[in-house]
């Protein structure tokens, strides 16, 4: 949905400044004739102001995709793949997974798994809110080999207790309902 309101901005601001394209896809814009010095500051700011970033460094764009990639595996699909990340990573970019890793450190100063692990916590984090699923089947879905492991994840990297974190919900809507 992200995505697709994302396209819909830059084809605008495209129209708007007349520059013609051939297609919009996840993350590119594939142009007819290459922007301006002048076009390319106009458009760059337009999409700024959207709250979108024009890329054109390759290693920019390479981890935006690997970041696309991680968003939807984890986020936007019903499961998560139960191959490696790294093969599934490196199948959905054509990449050598080293090659993608390397570029991702130096680019971002975290690793490729502990961006996934971030956002596979903020999964479990909505999945707790929901109150649809226990914590074995989040840890199934989310492909841990145990809820304690998801468990001792989940406080490395939150601080809290996944039950902790589920009750801190109760309290506020407790504390709604008091209001």
């Amino acid at each position: 949905m992200v995505s697709l309101r994302c396209k819909m901005m830059v084809r605008e601001e495209l129209k708007k400044l007349q520059l013609p394209f051939a297609s919009i896809q996840l993350g590119e814009v594939e142009l007819f004739k290459p922007l301006s010095p002048e076009e390319h500051d106009l458009l760059h700011r337009n999409l700024l102001r959207s709250g979108l970033e024009l890329l054109d460094d390759k290693r920019s764009i390479l981890i935006n995709k690997i970041k696309s990639v991680i968003v939807e595996m984890v986020h936007y699909t019903d499961e998560i793949p139960k191959v490696n990340y790294s093969d599934y990573i490196s199948a959905k970019l054509g990449y050598d997974y080293t090659y993608l890793s390397t570029i991702f450190s130096d680019v971002t100063g975290t690793t490729i798994q502990q961006y996934i692990i971030i956002h596979k916590i903020e999964r479990v984090k909505e999945l707790l809110l929901y109150d649809e699923l226990n914590l074995s089947e989040i840890a199934d879905l989310l492909n841990y080999s145990s809820s304690a492991h998801l468990s001792n994840q989940f406080k490395k990297i939150t601080g809290l207790s996944p039950s902790y974190f589920k009750s801190l919900k109760k309290r506020r809507v407790s504390n709604l309902e008091d209001l």
